[in-house]
């Protein structure tokens, strides 16, 4: 067992390591470009398409669900393609994986380590985008005054699901020998399908809504909206209450630790059996 000092430490390598490989690749001006305003733009692709297409326009029911939706999710963007992309690059770009497995960093908590500097882009780009919606679109959102019980705990449990799944798609990749680098970006975007981050649950054939209220990051999305707005955006979860959400949000949470812990431990097992820590696919 490691102790809570070299998970830290592992935590605070791989964040450190994320960040310098992250902000330090390029110019600080297309860093920022790359970072933050691309998927601020990608947001706001979504929000005026929905404008075009929706009756009302701003003055819809619906608009401020869609917007908070679309801008949390560039977190689950960020972290699950960060997580799954951080094997990629380690072990075929860099080509030090194999020497981070044999250093007294344990692998599992210096990718969750990773993901941190994922998540600070993120969140920059979410706070700007939200700043716009407020400003520009006339979001009815208070930050003083929202629901601040509800969306801290609903927010980090959240975000620490998502590097749990995130880890899970990094056990795959370890074990993927070709097409591994979109992995965590083809999760996302089914993820944004069935999470109702865009439209209600409702829309859903049943099959699907089963799926969605399986997932993690339906109940995380929900949390946020009814938090900054005190509305939910889908009749099927609106008759649950602020508590039953917080519940089945941490139960969910932990159900997802245990399984993604045990599935990476198989797939790095798997690796090394199959020598794929190193192995180099030129493509």
């Amino acid at each position: 067992m490691r102790s809570l000092k070299e998970i830290l430490w592992g935590i605070k390598a791989g964040a450190w390591l994320g960040w310098q490989i992250e902000s330090n690749w390029t110019e600080p001006f297309l860093f920022a470009v790359y970072s933050v305003i691309k998927p601020v733009a990608a947001v706001l692709i979504l929000v005026f398409m929905y404008l075009i297409v929706a009756k009302g326009g701003l003055a819809n029911p619906l608009f401020p669900g869609v917007f908070l939706g679309t801008t949390f999710y560039l977190y689950v963007v960020n972290v699950l393609s960060g997580k799954s992309w951080t094997v990629h690059d380690d072990r075929e770009h860099y080509g030090v994986l194999k020497y981070i497995y044999v250093s007294p960093i344990q692998v599992y908590f210096y990718l969750l380590g990773r993901g941190v500097a994922r998540t600070l882009t993120g969140t920059i780009a979410v706070i700007i985008t939200l700043a716009f919606g407020v400003l520009v679109f006339k979001l009815p959102v208070n930050f003083v005054t929202m629901d601040h019980a509800l969306f801290w705990p609903v927010f980090l449990i959240g975000l620490a699901g998502l590097a749990l799944v995130g880890i899970l798609l990094a056990g795959v990749t370890l074990i993927t020998a070709r097409h591994n680098y979109f992995m965590g970006e083809a999760v996302a975007g089914a993820l944004y399908l069935l999470c109702g981050a865009v439209f209600p649950l409702d829309v859903l054939p049943k099959f699907l809504q089963y799926i969605g209220l399986g997932l993690p990051m339906t109940y995380w999305l929900e949390g946020l909206r009814r938090a900054m707005i005190g509305t939910s955006a889908s009749p099927l979860l609106a008759p649950f209450s602020n508590e039953t959400i917080l519940i089945i949000l941490i139960s969910s949470t932990l159900f997802v630790g245990v399984i993604s812990l045990g599935f990476y431990r198989w797939c790095e097992r798997r690796a090394k059996e199959k020598g794929l820590i190193d192995m180099q696919t030129m493509y």
